[in-house]
């Protein structure tokens, strides 16, 4: 296919055929290569048919082959003659990262690391299944769905200033009602869980600081231990998203039909469907922020056990895998569009209205995990991220092999005593899972995180190092 270089940074592939706008990819020329390695560029290019599309779709640095979307995609859709279209959600809705401040340094829990291991891996439930931190009845799920972190804090699981560094203050418009019956079975016993694959929760270390001015209004300094947690709406999220697409393809099969590939089914914005799908979308969500506040109230109580004088904050919660109402300027007139993102994380600078209050100066924190050999990092919504990618940047540092290939090449012991040579303690529920998340199955992280920071999309303020690693 045709693919023309913008501008530093910007690759094009231009209109043609059924594509209502141009696609695009921000990536360098190393990363660019490997996005090249599976069909992604073909599903940005065909996500560009969606109907009210805005400008283009994008694909960022991080960007690899999804289901209908690539993860790693945005699509700004016009709210008053588009589409949504659960592709671009993903199966994991609202999967995104949440990072907790510490008043620990890292001489603090050195040499303690095994027992952190220990008790975190103990208390916090990963893998598949395995039941949830906190016991909630069908009446407790119906009201998390509808309220979110709202629920956790009236019932004694969250600080009020939780809410407050929350994206969307943990809470959607959802209705409990349109979230399938099915999905309500396997989310009951599943608040306060990590789940498997790529989902974590990292004991880091603030290694370095880049702006001091904005790494002080985090609240971040050099030697600091900050935990992030990274998981979703577990097996609810995932039912209701498999129930859907299946609503969809039964009530659109004209659309289905005509479409470059069928799982970027959609629905018009309006349709009695669409709307369904939005709410128990927005409701999965809530349950998402449920469970990653739950996973706070865990990793809390567990650290205030081993530490006599533990306390934290949270710094910011920002989803991934969401599509959201979102006001942009498009050809010199504000447009309220439906924000698709996969695999994206929301950047908004200072100013826009989206931005805590604590944070509206210096702009939304940006939570950006690599993988558990390498750095992660905090940045801020960038001045750029409205014009050029819907208030966008990457969501990680992007799958370079698929989970079989992984396994095939990496042994889990292997890397876990690989990992503890480098000072960094790995637990898992399987050796395999290990195996799956070896840092060599990832696209470096630095390289991405250098695209966002010089589109002026995502800058850098402070980057993470790895101390104690838990998995699903």
């Amino acid at each position: 296919m045709e693919l023309n270089k913008v501008s530093e940074n910007i690759y094009e592939i231009p209109k043609e055929g059924k594509m209502k706008k141009p696609a695009r990819i921000y990536a360098n020329e190393e990363l660019l290569e490997e996005i090249k390695g599976d069909d992604t560029l073909e599903q940005i290019k065909n996500v560009a048919t969606l109907p009210g599309l805005q400008k283009h779709s994008i694909v960022m640095p991080d960007g690899h082959q999804g289901y209908g979307f690539p993860i790693g995609g945005v699509a700004a859709i016009d709210m008053e003659n588009g589409v949504i279209s659960p592709g671009g959600i993903g199966y994991d809705i609202n999967c995104g990262v949440r990072v907790l401040k510490t008043s620990l340094k890292y001489d603090d829990i050195k040499g303690k690391e095994e027992q952190i291991a220990n008790i975190l891996f103990d208390k916090v439930p990963c893998g598949l299944g395995k039941g949830g931190y906190i016991d909630v009845d069908k009446e407790d799920l119906e009201e998390i769905l509808e309220k979110g972190a709202e629920w956790m804090l009236q019932n004694g699981h969250a600080k009020e200033s939780d809410l407050k560094r929350c994206e969307e203050n943990g809470r959607l418009p959802g209705k409990p009602e349109k979230v399938p019956e099915d999905a309500k079975k396997r989310g009951l016993k599943q608040v306060g869980s990590l789940g498997s694959g790529n989902h974590f929760l990292e004991v880091q270390k603030v290694e370095e600081t880049f702006e001091e001015e904005k790494a002080k209004a985090f609240g971040l300094e050099k030697n600091q231990i900050v935990i992030m947690i990274h998981s979703g709406s577990r097996g609810l999220g995932h039912q209701t998203c498999t129930e859907y697409l299946r609503d969809f393809e039964k009530e659109y099969t004209e659309t289905v039909d005509q479409l470059p590939d069928k799982e970027l089914i959609y629905a018009p914005i309006g349709d009695e469907l669409a709307d369904d799908y939005r709410y128990a979308m927005y409701a999965a969500a809530n349950f998402a922020w449920a469970n990653r506040q739950a996973i706070t109230e865990a990793i809390r109580h567990s650290m205030e056990r081993l530490f006599e004088e533990f306390d934290s904050e949270l710094l910011y919660d920002v989803c991934h895998n969401i599509a959201k109402e979102e006001t942009y300027e498009v050809d010199g007139e504000d447009k309220e569009l439906l924000v698709h993102r996969k695999g994206a994380t929301r950047a908004m600078p200072a100013g826009r209205e989206e931005v805590p209050e604590v944070y509206s100066e210096v702009g939304q924190p940006v939570l950006i995990p690599g993988s558990m050999g390498t750095s992660s990092y905090i940045l801020s919504g960038g001045k750029n991220s409205p014009g050029l990618s819907f208030g966008s940047t990457a969501h990680g540092a992007g799958r370079l092999k698929s989970r079989t290939q992984a396994k095939q090449d990496y042994w889990g012991g292997d890397v876990q005593d690989d990992l503890k040579r480098e000072g960094i303690y790995v637990k898992a529920a399987s050796g395999s899972t290990i195996a799956e998340e070896a840092p060599g199955s990832y696209k470096d992280v630095d390289e991405v995180i250098k695209i966002s920071d010089e589109l002026g999309i995502g800058e850098k303020v402070a980057r993470l190092r790895p101390v104690v690693n838990i998995k699903g």
